[in-house]
């Protein structure tokens, strides 16, 4: 059974889907009240009998998310998986020149969401001895992005605080774990989505259709089954993406070069 902030459309819902394709439950939530009835009509349309059920809750705001947790436990009984995968992206400019607003928001969605959720889930994952959590960050919290240190910041943020709660939960038992996803680029309304809500200003001009940019571009569900499967390995990182593997082992070395030149 598995909860998924964010997930009425893009990768919350390839992951949702990919859940109930297994045959399991989910509750999806998301800020838009609007998408929720038709991810949900979607998702159960899929499998015989109702496997997912939703909620409105803003994930920056505490108390929101411990009324998903409520919802979710009875609802379903129990969670097992916890997806903190809601987010948004920042507008492109140099640091100096972002927003202080810009700053505000995607700390308190990106890196005080996750937080959130987990301070919320883990104690019944804790309890229960068994369960998994899954925070969606991306190739960005990997190695610079420039132009964007709002929202790179926060990825990075993620993958720290995933890493440790991994070792933290293992502490306690094997069963328990943490994965962080880190995508490249992804076919998915995030953009929309943040400018629809504020975040970014809405494009000029007619949709811009990535896949014929960018065939190599990941679909949601591309996605979402290589989350899965990290999860089910046990996997602390899954970055699927073309690029992603090169820009990551590019920053890595970068920084042993820099690390060893200092060394005694």
């Amino acid at each position: 059974m598995a909860v998924v902030t964010g997930g009425a459309s893009g990768i919350g819902l390839g992951i949702a889907e990919a859940i109930v394709d297994r045959g399991g439950r989910v509750v999806i939530s998301d800020i838009r009240q609007d998408a929720l009835p038709a991810a949900l009509d979607h998702l159960n349309g899929r499998a015989e009998g109702a496997r997912a059920a939703g909620i409105v809750a803003d994930v920056s705001n505490a108390a929101e998310v411990e009324t998903l947790t409520a919802f979710t436990l009875e609802t379903f009984g129990r969670v097992d998986l916890v997806c903190n995968n809601a987010g948004l992206v920042s507008p492109a400019a140099p640091t100096w020149e972002q927003d202080l607003a810009t700053w505000d928001r995607m700390i308190r969605v990106k890196i005080m969401g996750v937080i959130h959720g987990v301070r919320a889930f883990a104690p019944h994952l804790v309890a229960q001895g068994s369960g998994h959590i899954l925070n969606t960050a991306s190739s960005a919290g990997l190695a610079p992005l420039a132009d964007r240190s709002p929202y790179t910041t926060t990825m990075h943020a993620v993958v720290g605080l995933t890493e440790t709660l991994d070792v933290e939960l293992k502490r306690l038992s094997s069963q328990l774990g943490a994965t962080v996803l880190c995508p490249g680029l992804v076919d998915t309304p995030l953009g929309a989505n943040s400018a629809a809500l504020g975040a970014i200003a809405a494009p000029a001009g007619p949709p811009v259709d990535m896949r014929a940019l960018r065939p190599d571009i990941l679909s949601p569900r591309q996605v979402a089954e290589a989350a899965i499967n990290a999860v089910e390995a046990g996997r602390v990182h899954v970055a699927p993406g073309g690029d992603v593997l090169e820009r990551a082992r590019s920053r890595v070395d970068e920084l042993l070069r820099d690390i060893a030149s200092v060394a005694p």
